[in-house]
């Protein structure tokens, strides 16, 4: 069997096992970057950075395609986008909440855990790969805790030193 032709079938599977399609992948996509913009600790990081949303909408429904379907459908490197953010594990502790509550609304179950599985894994990569570029070694277990002054924060919480 060709790539393709394998590729296609693995397709087929998730979606049968699932319901998961590019339609409810763009709803998911769109709803949760919908919160993200709004979200007083996540919106900041973004709107600093993302000054097209529609094209960063795309990458991020073909992001989310190949890694839900396994589609091929994005090339790219994220962990050089987010290497040099300034976010810690509260930022992604906040990402998995909000795209656990999108899934929840969005999908039935088996796709709402298709995609946190996924995203647990995407979130302890990318809070890696930070901490990495910010010359901190996490072991197994260990978060990525910066000081305040180091991180995108809320300005109410950077004022009461939380």
């Amino acid at each position: 069997m060709q790539a393709a032709q394998r590729r296609a079938q693995i397709i087929e599977q998730i979606m049968e096992q699932t319901a998961i399609d590019e339609a409810m992948i763009e709803r998911l996509v769109r709803r949760f970057y919908d919160k993200v913009r709004r979200d007083p600790l996540l919106g900041p990081v973004f709107d600093s950075r993302i000054k097209d949303w529609e094209s960063h909408l795309q990458r991020m429904f073909a992001f989310w395609s190949s890694v839900a379907l396994m589609s091929g459908r994005y090339s790219g490197r994220p962990m050089e986008k987010h290497a040099f953010l300034p976010v810690d594990a509260r930022h992604f502790d906040r990402w998995l909440v909000l795209f656990q509550e999108t899934t929840e609304e969005v999908c039935p179950p088996a796709a709402a855990d298709h995609f946190m599985e996924r995203a647990y894994r995407i979130a302890e990569s990318l809070e890696l790969g930070v901490a990495m570029a910010s010359g901190v070694m996490l072991a197994k277990g260990d978060r990525l805790r910066r000081p305040d002054s180091e991180v995108t924060l809320p300005a109410a919480d950077k004022e009461l030193g939380r």
